[in-house]
């Protein structure tokens, strides 16, 4: 089991927000020329960078960043080794050099997760066609206590729902239990579709399934998820996938 546990992965989900497109143009000029280069030299790939799907209803104001990690010990280097990357430091001068005044984003938060044993390694999105028209669909769902939250993840791995899933074809990027993060406890996981059609029919296809159907109505899954938020993503056009 030890084994088994050190091959999971570890992934940090960060999220900026910004408040007008001269800072939504300062990260992702950051992000794309400075930082996801700067990490790929230190051999972390498979980086993605979404944002919040068109939406008549909501004001998209953040900008997601999926990053990978063999070992937690990788991610605690990384700000070191920013700091030394002479490559990194001249390509993002603008947004480490901002002043006060003109910040290039609001806020940023950080969740810091580890990859399901069921999924320890992460599958960079296989789905093809438009990146705006695809949807990245990023969920965190929340349980009312630990215990309750523990046979949710159970669900996922012994149930069978990762597996349920993947035989559908919902190209799962990861399933990951939050260690660190302002909504525990919860775990959030990311499936991906080509557009909003496949992904409104494969929705139903699971809910219609016999699989759910079955693990659905077991005593010891009922009431384990207290909250769930919902994010419908598209991947920028420097995303890794």
């Amino acid at each position: 089991f030890i084994g088994y546990a050190q091959e999971q992965e570890y992934y940090q989900l960060k999220t900026y927000t910004i408040k007008n497109d001269t800072q939504e143009s300062m990260v992702d000029n950051y992000l794309k020329n400075a930082y996801l280069p700067a990490l790929k030299r230190m051999g972390i790939k498979n980086i993605g960078v979404f944002k919040v799907r068109p939406d008549k209803f909501k004001v998209s104001d953040k900008i997601y960043v999926l990053i990978p990690f063999q070992s937690l010990a990788t991610f605690e280097n990384l700000e070191a080794m920013l700091a030394v990357d002479k490559t990194h430091l001249s390509a993002g001068a603008d947004y480490i050099h901002a002043t006060h005044d003109k910040k290039p984003y609001e806020r940023i938060s950080s969740v810091l997760l580890r990859a399901f044993p069921d999924m320890p390694k992460m599958k960079p999105s296989q789905v093809e066609g438009e990146r705006t028209d695809r949807v990245y669909e990023l969920r965190s769902y929340e349980g009312p206590t630990e215990a309750m939250y523990r046979r949710k993840v159970d669900m996922f791995n012994e149930g069978g729902e990762v597996e349920l899933f993947e035989s559908l074809g919902f190209n799962a990027v990861f399933y990951a239990d939050v260690i660190s993060g302002d909504k525990m406890p919860n775990l959030m996981y990311m499936t991906t579709f080509e557009n909003m059609e496949k992904r409104d029919a494969l929705w139903d296809d699971f809910g219609s399934s016999d699989k759910w159907k079955e693990i659905s109505v077991m005593d010891k899954y009922q009431n384990t998820v207290s909250h769930a938020d919902i994010y419908l993503l598209h991947p920028t056009e420097y995303s890794d996938y």
